[in-house]
């Protein structure tokens, strides 16, 4: 008995390692492509450099709105197929995506290619589903911030892995990212094992399985809805430092693309830390709720300090402690989850998939709108760090409905 069960934990280590390498191979296929999108639009189109960039803009809108929709199925296929063929199927699917990409010549298939990574993009969502199987609640919140860090590590080594492939052509990192999803792929069909046992399954249904579905079995549950609302206007403000970043560091502080490329560097580390080792001392300190008001209460100060500040320098210093705002997610995930059952954990992470994908239609429009207007001849005021002054507020708005959700759930903290 003592064999099987050390042989079980030994196997539940290995899968752990390849879900968190898998996502950690997400945000590397993300940042891999970065560097050299621009290039291949125009490539394709024949366009400008302004031309591109709208077009760029509908590819993420495309990609957003395929993540929103399939969230929820790809999450209840996992509560009703189990974790481990939803994944695997994912990252074949993710391989393919590059592929398609890679000899794409046309823009339309760059756009098939998009939706198709949207809908693998829920790789993350039955990531955390098998997280929550294999974890006992106190510790859901810790082990979901393991695949944040990995998401942290991905973002650094992606644009750096992209920039050297790119020397070789516009393609050569679609075909890199494809390579690496395909051996990560083969790697999980020997190690992952299945964490959903048959007798915890449920059946599929179409009324759950879909982005209004999901939201009416949400509302069903007053804690649960409060939560996910956090969750949303948290994550509207948080995706400013993506949408203007490099906007903003060069019209501000006249940063070069390589200045700009450190400072994001240095961001995935930090929240590599945070996420993945300083969490762990912090959760079972603070306890889920506490983290997460830790988690609002720095990244509030931080996004006012980026908002105001007047010098280079000023960005880097603050760099670390904005970072702690990487406590939030996962945090909170863990609060939520352990407000379902067993059988329900790939609809919750489903459910939040489609919040993510929304966030990502939102958030991009509105914070470049902000930018614009700030730096613009008409503003009363010219302030290019108005994007990150606006995040803070909604934060700051985040933090009724968290409240609201604890008292609901009967926590304190």
């Amino acid at each position: 008995m003592a064999d099987d069960d050390a042989k079980r934990v030994s196997g539940y280590r290995k899968a752990t390692s390849f879900v968190f390498v898998t996502v950690l191979i997400d945000a590397m296929g993300i940042g891999i492509i970065i560097p050299v999108m621009p290039d291949l639009i125009r490539e394709l189109g024949g366009l400008s450099l302004g031309s591109a960039a709208v077009v760029g803009g509908y590819l993420t809108f495309v990609y957003a709105l395929m993540q929103f929709a399939s969230g929820p199925t790809l999450g209840n296929l996992s509560d009703r197929f189990g974790r481990r063929p939803v994944l695997l199927v994912s990252l074949f699917a993710l391989a393919v995506d590059y592929l398609i990409m890679g000899f794409a010549p046309t823009l339309w298939l760059l756009f098939v290619g998009r939706a198709l990574a949207g809908v693998a993009g829920a790789t993350y969502s039955t990531a955390n589903a098998f997280i929550a199987d294999i974890s006992p609640p106190e510790r859901r919140a810790q082990n979901f911030g393991l695949l944040g860090a990995g998401f942290g590590v991905g973002f650094v080594a992606g644009p750096l892995i992209g920039g050297l492939a790119g020397e070789l052509g516009t393609r050569a990192p679609f075909f890199a990212a494809a390579a690496i999803a395909i051996a990560n792929f083969a790697w999980g069909a020997f190690v992952m094992p299945e964490t959903l046992a048959r007798d915890r399954r449920r059946s599929f249904r179409w009324r759950r399985a879909n982005p209004l579905g999901a939201a009416r079995q949400i509302v069903r549950m007053p804690a649960l809805s409060w939560f996910f609302l956090a969750m949303f206007i948290y994550e509207v403000g948080h995706h400013v430092y993506p949408a203007i970043w490099s906007f903003y560091t060069k019209e501000a502080f006249a940063w070069s693309n390589a200045e700009v490329g450190l400072s994001l560097a240095i961001v995935g580390v930090c929240f590599a830390v945070v996420q993945g080792w300083l969490i762990r001392l912090i959760i079972p300190r603070a306890g889920e709720a506490g983290t997460v008001w830790l988690g609002f209460a720095i990244s509030i100060g931080g996004l006012i300090f980026f908002g105001l500040a007047t010098e280079g320098w000023m960005i880097y210093a603050a760099l670390p402690l904005t970072a702690f705002g990487a406590l939030i997610v996962p945090a909170l995930t863990g609060v939520m989850s352990n407000q379902v059952s067993e059988r329900a954990q790939g609809e919750l992470q489903g459910a939040l998939a489609s919040v993510m994908g929304v966030t990502m239609i939102i958030s991009p429009l509105l914070m470049t709108q902000i930018f614009g207007y700030f730096v613009g001849d008409s503003a009363p005021i010219y302030l290019p760090g108005a994007p990150f002054l606006g995040a803070a507020v909604l934060l700051v708005l985040a933090l009724l409905p968290f409240y609201l959700g604890l008292r609901r759930a009967g926590q304190r903290r």
